[in-house]
């Protein structure tokens, strides 16, 4: 009960030191400020109360671009792969793999004392080319399919066997409320739905299970944690996935991605009690693909256009932190890349960025010292009590 009222303090606290003109500084005014030494970084304070604080890793920059790798180590205990370990960049033609790109974040982990997210297994995006061709042109029957896919999952998880903590096993296969689903909410137009069925999503993790018995194995998806207003795609995971335990299948976790957008609304108090649902079916939890996009100017600089946007995105960054660190079962907080230069959202969702804790740059943002306040309060109540509460 201590963290909750430390973190009661902290909300009240944060939300002062947000309205204060320095936290709704541009991109450029960020760069005054520097994170302080490795003992007061991300890793370090999130350590205290044993919860990962982890980042997507993009692998064209790990290595070569040393302010990139130097944050990376420096400031995160969890590293996921952004594409290295998706379907087509390990296997892009049939029976060849190549490992290494996804091998070298392994070995990166390792050097400095990082776990790794593995990301994953059985999604409908990023397939190889020849996969989907062959599916198209009937040269790859659903049966087929089915032992290509055992076989991938198997070859992966077993290459990696013994370290990887956490594997995104099945990604994104819910529809969202708007969307055509079946009964059970499960999206009728999945790639792999739509030829395998549904029981293919219990299949893929028994072989994961069976490829390597001490992983924790997730699902990942976005919106099932209440960000979609009516709770409709939470409640058709959280019964889906309770029908999925009574059955014996072995899957560990629920991964909430934390993909949110200031424009719209956020509820966080619905946010923590729906990752306290998936724990209470006894299931580990974890923010796995954090950000928090707003409208910019430019895809190239990303100042927001709104002193209020400014503000929103390192306080809905925080508010899905502190639902994580108030759920005992949160293992992880992952933000879904390093810095605004890098990320995906100016892409996908055209006028909008600024979704990161460093800005283009790479300079720490409102955001990342937003959370390093969390991580820090929180920190000093698990000194005196012993852990996370």
């Amino acid at each position: 009960m201590q963290l909750r009222r430390q973190l009661g303090a902290a909300v009240a606290a944060a939300a002062v030191l947000l309205l204060a003109p320095s936290a709704v500084a541009t991109a450029g005014d960020a760069g005054d400020k520097r994170p302080s030494a490795a003992g007061d970084s991300l890793r370090a304070l999130g350590a205290h109360q044993g919860l990962g604080i982890g980042t997507a890793v993009d692998m064209a920059h790990l290595g070569s671009d040393r302010n990139y790798t130097d944050i990376v180590a420096d400031q995160f205990s969890v590293v996921t792969p952004e594409n290295a370990m998706k379907w087509e960049a390990v296997e892009p033609t049939r029976g060849a793999h190549d490992w290494r790109p996804a091998d070298q974040l392994v070995q990166f982990a390792r050097q400095h004392g990082q776990s790794v997210r593995g990301h994953t297994l059985m999604w409908h995006n990023q397939l190889p080319a020849w996969l989907t061709t062959g599916v198209d042109n009937g040269t790859i029957s659903d049966p087929q399919l089915r032992e290509i896919l055992h076989r991938h999952v198997t070859d992966e998880v077993g290459h990696f066997r013994g370290q990887v903590w956490q594997w995104d096993v099945v990604n994104e296969v819910f529809a969202n409320s708007w969307d055509k689903a079946l009964p059970n909410g499960l999206n009728s137009e999945d790639f792999w739905i739509r030829h395998l069925g549904e029981g293919i999503v219990a299949d893929v993790f028994r072989w994961a299970h069976q490829a390597d018995p001490k992983a924790l194995l997730f699902y990942n998806d976005y919106n099932i944690a209440g960000q979609d207003g009516s709770n409709a795609k939470f409640t058709a995971v959280h019964d889906y996935v309770e029908r999925l335990l009574a059955q014996g299948v072995p899957i560990d976790g629920i991964g909430e991605q934390g993909h949110l957008d200031t424009q719209y609304g956020f509820d966080p108090q619905r946010f923590q009690a729906d990752l306290q649902s998936y724990a209470d079916l006894g299931l580990k939890v974890a923010v796995t693909e954090a950000d928090v996009r707003t409208f910019v100017n430019n895809a190239t600089e990303q100042v927001p256009t709104s002193q209020l946007a400014a503000f929103a995105q390192p306080y809905e960054f925080s508010e899905m932190l502190k639902a994580c660190q108030l759920v005992r079962q949160c293992v992880s907080f992952t933000a879904w890349g390093v810095y605004d230069g890098d990320s995906w959202i100016p892409g996908t969702f055209s006028g909008t960025g600024y979704g990161l804790l460093y800005d283009v740059d790479m300079r720490p943002k409102p955001a990342y010292f937003a959370l390093r306040k969390d991580l820090a309060l929180a920190a000093d109540s698990a000194r005196h009590d012993g852990g996370r509460k």
